[in-house]
């Protein structure tokens, strides 16, 4: 089937295109919203949002008590009729594996009609999709996890890769199925802001993700390292958005997670973002969410359903990745089960400051502000995690690049082009 075949299909019979009729591409039919404060009375000033690359929650949080996580034991038929077994993986950095297909076409056979098991017949012919790490394996998350509030019925946005999802995150819609770094002129939650006279930051280590959009959003964009000093000086902004470090993915030497990454490196880079959020004077009026863009096609036994959106053919949520809250508000060794997405996110934002919605999806979405608890004073305490240092390396033996890396490297030309100032 073709892309302009599975696009129409979808958009003529509506998300049951993607499943072949399965019962799990309808509507979800949420329960009653958890009763909120006013937004004004919520003790939450500012909202600091973390996304990182590719990974499931089965693959990377499936170790977690309470959580509706699976690891050992679980067997995928390959593309040879033979069963394979989950597996726990020994090394940090998937070097030498090819990266396992997250593509909307991959994510559908991945799918299989809401089986849920065809993690070993899209891509290349490689065991890494049903790999899995443990707690031990997390300096950070296998930490912080247990600690706070956990989410395993966060799913990514859209059955698709990366800058489809990181779009929802900003837009509440994608105006691409796969990579491209064709400009996007897609309404954003920072015009939203800026509209509402409230202030927004977008943080970044390489390459900006918002460079999308020309030079639209060169004045609200700011290094990393400015974040750390904003934070120490109490001064963070009403909503900052923080990504990673995504270049030389294929190398294994960035921090996003995203393969080859070493996982390490990942590791350190969520706990400084987690010490600089903590120790912030700003600390006990601020929220931290932590979470993936997309499952990385990663195996995952939940099967994802549709959202009201803003097209059939971008309906169908992908696959649970995981997505972490911290806060003076966050219920302490919590996992949350409903069901939320990346515009999940938005929905909190929109909330707690007023904010007319995107498009159908943010409007739809559960406010992920449900997993705090305002019955009682806010926490303080913030408990300090070990995290080696570590410097990532090359890759060996040497990995097959990643799909994603040369659109990364395309972004960053589109950016000093356009005038971006990077790091």
């Amino acid at each position: 089937m073709t892309r302009r075949q599975l696009l129409g299909g979808a958009a003529a019979g509506g998300a049951l295109a993607f499943t072949g009729g399965a019962s799990v591409a309808v509507p979800e039919h949420a329960d009653a919203a958890v009763p909120l404060p006013s937004p004004g009375s919520s003790g939450i000033d500012h909202v600091v949002v973390v996304m990182m690359e590719n990974r499931s929650f089965d693959h990377f949080m499936g170790w977690l008590p309470g959580a509706d996580g699976k690891q050992a034991g679980l067997t995928y038929v390959d593309r040879y009729g033979v069963a394979r077994a989950t597996h726990h993986l020994t090394e940090y950095a998937s070097c030498g594996h090819n990266d396992p297909d997250h593509s909307q076409e991959g994510g559908l056979i991945q799918l299989n009609g809401g089986k849920a098991d065809g993690w070993l017949r899209a891509g290349e012919d490689d065991q890494l999709p049903i790999g899995y790490y443990e707690q031990a394996d997390l300096a950070f998350l296998g930490q912080a996890a247990p600690r706070w509030t956990m989410c395993d019925g966060y799913f990514s946005a859209v059955m698709a890769e990366t800058y489809p999802n990181r779009l929802y995150l900003h837009a509440a819609q994608t105006d691409r199925i796969h990579n491209s770094t064709t400009t996007s002129t897609l309404p954003t939650i920072w015009d939203r802001l800026a509209a509402a006279g409230r202030t927004g930051r977008y943080y970044f280590s390489d390459v900006p993700f918002l460079a999308l959009w020309g030079t639209k959003y060169v004045p609200i964009a700011k290094p990393f390292a400015t974040f750390l000093t904003d934070a120490a000086a109490g001064t963070l902004p009403d909503v900052s958005f923080i990504d990673p470090r995504f270049e030389d993915e294929g190398s294994g030497s960035s921090s996003d997670d995203h393969p080859h990454a070493d996982i390490r490196a990942g590791e350190q880079f969520l706990n400084q973002v987690y010490d600089a959020v903590t120790s912030s004077p700003s600390w006990e009026r601020t929220l931290l969410v932590v979470t993936f863009d997309e499952w990385g096609g990663f195996f995952d036994h939940v099967a994802p359903g549709t959202a009201p959106d803003t097209s059939a053919s971008t309906s169908l949520r992908g696959f649970r990745v995981p997505a972490l809250v911290v806060s003076p508000r966050a219920r302490r060794g919590f996992v949350a089960h409903n069901t939320y997405d990346h515009t999940s996110v938005l929905k909190m934002i929109e909330w707690r400051w007023g904010l007319a919605p995107l498009t159908p999806r943010d409007s739809a979405a559960r406010n992920i502000a449900e997993v705090l608890d305002f019955s009682t004073p806010p926490d303080l305490s913030a408990p300090r995690f070990t995290v080696p240092p570590f410097t990532a390396a090359v890759c060996a033996p040497a990995a097959v690049s990643g799909p994603e890396e040369s659109e990364w490297t395309q972004l960053k030309t589109k950016a000093t082009a356009d005038g971006w100032s990077l790091p």
